[in-house]
């Protein structure tokens, strides 16, 4: 029996290259890699140093012909920005691949790898890897003159609350931060009844007049001023300027509705407490824990004022306190309140302990009072209301007193508090006695008000110890979990410089055919 034998392929013979005889495989060219290195560079014309601009004040590059864009370090977007510095060059080669080369920070130097193919003599396919360096150049940007110049600024967003408290503004303070609304402002300066935000483009003002209309219930108007005209272009140049007004109304503030406006939002008490301003203002009756938001709009339809100022707080200590059991609401009454009890209490002036005065009043504290504790409110009883509503109330529809908020201890508060705020870099006089207690206050708000700390960034202060998240004395406290640990993470963006020598690869593909 015979056997058939499988045909072997023929192997690849190899050439002598035309210019020196050296053995190499079969290529369109018949020329070794070292003599087509020494007759074709396929790199010829692409720039080996380029120049880029940036900005040390506000990290950015230069993008031509004029726009400027933040890139981070070996990102993306870097890449791009290098890359279209030499996009001319570029067109006569197929670019394959492109990658950073590490450098050292502040050198002021970036250094790209590319690798290029280029079709040669006789149809071979060269590829070559070399390096690009990028010089950096400190440029100061346009909008960083503006901020240097300090009075050049194309818009202005004036934000005004005509209150005595400055709660609104440290919540909106805040809030600012957070989103960080504040990174286009030129220029922050405080007043002593609002703030001015100064910004280098109309835009970025219009954005900040919708971001004060979402987070705070206000109204905003806009004028603009002439400041030159180019008659050639048909060119104008303006101030914008923006007014924003915020409603005249605090947390803790006691109002007098209109009898109009108490009766649309489910026949409240004229007599009500504002408990918390975010995007509306909202208010509880403290006769029934009827709860009702107002929004801008309905606060301009319809305004009304704070009848005290927060100077006239007074403390009272509670004689006797009654929970009430709820009623069965009347017919179109509002949503009730979940988080506060209805209860009547007997209370009483601490600076008259020594006389029989005591007070009758419903309060919605019920949940935080007890015998013998301390609690801050308002005496009606005794004063002189000037308020337009107020003055047409029934007498006997008008309680002696108005309790707030129960009383703590503040210089212990205050020590044991292990958290802190941010605040905005702005321009201001300084902050005297009135303002540090306000600020407190707010403070104090946030430990009291969950709402309102979950649009708040709250910092660990690591110079206080951790305690427990109640005190002794029962006050409320931030939990440890809501707090962000205060990072400071600095960048350079200017890239770096490695001692590496550049190399260069050449290699022959396999023959192609086109």
């Amino acid at each position: 029996m015979e056997y058939m034998k499988e045909p072997v392929a023929p192997s690849q013979g190899n050439i002598l290259c035309c210019q020196c005889g050296i053995p190499i495989p079969p290529n369109p060219a018949n020329v070794c890699v070292a003599c087509l290195r020494t007759q074709v560079d396929i790199t010829e014309g692409i720039p080996k140093q380029v120049t880029v601009h940036f900005c040390k004040q506000c990290e950015r590059y230069l993008q031509p012909p004029g726009t400027w864009v933040h890139c981070a370090l070996e990102s993306r977007e870097l890449l791009t920005l290098c890359l279209k510095k030499i996009k001319a060059s570029l067109s006569k080669v197929r670019l394959i691949e492109a990658s950073f080369v590490w450098t050292e920070p502040h050198s002021k130097r970036l250094k790209i790898k590319l690798t290029v193919q280029k079709e040669v003599m006789n149809g071979a396919i060269l590829q070559q890897v070399f390096v690009v360096e990028y010089v950096v150049q400190p440029q100061m940007c346009g909008d960083c003159h503006r901020v240097e110049a300090k009075d050049f600024w194309k818009a202005v967003v004036q934000v005004r609350q005509k209150t005595l408290h400055k709660k609104t503004f440290y919540y909106l303070e805040q809030l600012i931060l957070k989103h960080r609304l504040h990174q286009n402002t030129l220029r922050i300066k405080e007043i002593h009844d609002g703030l001015d935000f100064y910004y280098g483009s109309k835009q970025h003002a219009q954005k900040m007049v919708e971001f004060l209309q979402c987070t705070v219930p206000s109204r905003s108007k806009s004028s603009q001023r002439l400041i030159s005209h180019d008659i050639h272009s048909n060119a104008y140049n303006y101030k914008s300027t923006f007014s924003v007004e915020i409603v005249p109304i605090c947390k803790d503030n006691v109002v007098c509705l209109s009898p109009k406006l108490a009766q649309s939002l489910g026949n409240m008490s004229q007599i009500c407490v504002c408990i918390r301003v975010t995007s509306t203002v909202r208010l509880i009756d403290p006769n029934t824990l009827q709860i009702a938001d107002i929004d801008g709009n309905t606060y301009w339809r319809h305004p009304f004022n704070s009848l005290f100022h927060p100077k006239q707080l007074e403390e009272f200590i509670v004689i006797d306190i009654t929970r009430v059991q709820e009623r069965k609401q009347d017919a179109g009454a509002g949503m009730r309140s979940n988080k506060h009890t209805l209860a009547e209490a007997w209370v009483q002036k601490t600076s008259e302990m020594n006389t029989d005065n005591q007070y009758f009043c419903r309060t919605h504290l019920g949940h935080l009072l007890n015998p013998g504790d301390l609690v801050l409110g308002f005496d009606l009883a005794n004063c002189n209301l000037n308020d337009e509503f107020a003055n047409k109330m029934n007498p006997h529809n008008v309680p002696d007193v108005v309790l707030i908020k129960k009383s703590y201890d503040r210089i212990k508060r205050q020590r044991r508090r292990n958290w802190k705020l941010k605040e905005l870099d702005r321009d201001r006089e300084g902050m005297d006695t009135d303002d540090e207690r306000q600020y407190q206050d707010f403070l104090e708000d946030l430990e009291e008000d969950e709402a309102i700390r979950r649009n708040v960034n709250i910092y660990k202060d690591s110079k206080i110890p951790v305690e427990s998240d109640t005190d002794d004395e029962g006050a409320p406290r931030i939990s440890l979990a809501e707090m962000l640990e205060d990072l400071h993470i600095s960048q350079d963006a200017t890239g770096g410089e490695a001692n590496s020598i550049s190399v260069c690869q050449m290699h022959i593909q396999p023959t192609s055919y086109r």
